[in-house]
């Protein structure tokens, strides 16, 4: 068993940690997906509030970024004609500037502006039956790109250049987990472990004195499983190991082949989830010389020459330890 364990502790969030904190789980439907919560509850906690204000803020994010509603601020953004200006949300501010960061960091990997391939690929609201053909695709991919917009920081606008639509998908759930460890702490709970879909942040301790250990996705038999103590960190893992091959490169506008299961641990979901997108499209070389040359903690399963190949990253392997089973 490999842990990858923090080389350092945050004693101030260890301030309000009890040994004798009951834990208790929500849980609930969102994104396609459940969302969970595991808290050491603090005294007086009320725990069916908190169930019913992160359901309320889960509705404040799906409407705005939803690729699934018509009428959410995305929606209304794909919809909108040529040189309409969005003034965006907070929330969606957040998600489209770090989307166009890494975007740019990454050649175009990640792509907020790919709606519409995701659609012909029926990865959005409509099925469809057969894959797109190849002048769809290079039609589709004149209409898309991230550099087609234009966006004003000072003011949160964002310009429709018209018939671009985005679509958040590879980053909205890391912003989503943030937000929901943000509403705990505003609670007064700062021991949780927080996921939707698979994206998790640690906060704190478990009443125990564990960190909250989470096991990394290692779907290929022979690879020695990962455990990695979340303390005030995140995880996101990017593949095609659960939905099958639905990650699509921006830059071909095909489903992704090589990437198995690609997890970024870094200090905020949002960026965790957007570089597991981004990375997983990276062919293997350049993904490794990329998470590598961004200090990147990364673990990735790729397929290359007909096998599944482990790689971790420098700044991942400086603190992974081994154990026997027997320690655990």
């Amino acid at each position: 068993m490999r842990l990858a364990v923090p080389l350092e502790i945050d004693a101030a969030v260890l301030a309000g940690w009890r040994r004798d904190a009951p834990l208790a789980e929500l849980r609930g439907e969102t994104m396609g997906t459940v969302w969970s919560v595991r808290m050491a509850c603090p005294p007086e906690l009320d725990s069916a509030g908190v169930a019913e204000a992160i359901t309320a803020r889960l509705e404040e994010i799906l409407a705005q970024m939803s690729h699934w509603r018509a009428d959410s601020v995305l929606g209304r953004f794909n919809r909108a004609p040529g040189g309409a200006w969005f003034v965006l949300p907070p929330d969606f501010a957040r998600v489209m500037e770090a989307g166009l960061a890494v975007a740019a960091c990454s050649g175009g990997a990640f792509d907020p502006a790919i709606g519409e391939l995701v659609n012909l690929w029926g990865h959005g609201p409509v099925s469809r039956e057969a894959p797109p053909g190849r002048d769809e695709l290079a039609a589709a991919r004149t209409r898309a790109g991230w550099q087609r917009l234009a966006y004003e920081p000072e003011t949160r606008r964002l310009r429709q250049p018209g018939g671009l639509q985005l679509d958040l998908s590879g980053i909205a759930k890391g912003f989503a987990v943030d937000a929901l460890a943000q509403l705990l702490r505003g609670r007064g709970c700062h021991h949780a472990l927080v996921e939707i879909g698979g994206e998790l942040v640690g906060m704190g301790m478990r009443p125990d004195g564990d960190p909250w250990w989470v096991d990394l996705e290692t779907p290929e038999s022979g690879i020695a499983p990962f455990r990695v103590a979340l303390h005030q960190l995140a995880v996101a893992t990017s593949g095609d190991y659960v939905r099958g091959r639905h990650t699509i490169d921006p830059r071909t506008g095909l489903p992704v082949e090589h990437a198995m299961a690609v997890s970024v641990i870094h200090e905020e979901a949002i960026l965790a989830d957007v570089w597991a997108t981004a990375l997983g499209v990276l062919p293997p070389d350049e993904m490794q010389a990329l998470a590598s040359s961004e200090g990147l903690c990364v673990r990735a399963l790729v397929r290359r020459d007909g096998s599944v190949v482990e790689w971790i990253s420098p700044a991942l392997e400086a603190l992974v330890c081994e154990v026997g089973e027997e320690a655990l």
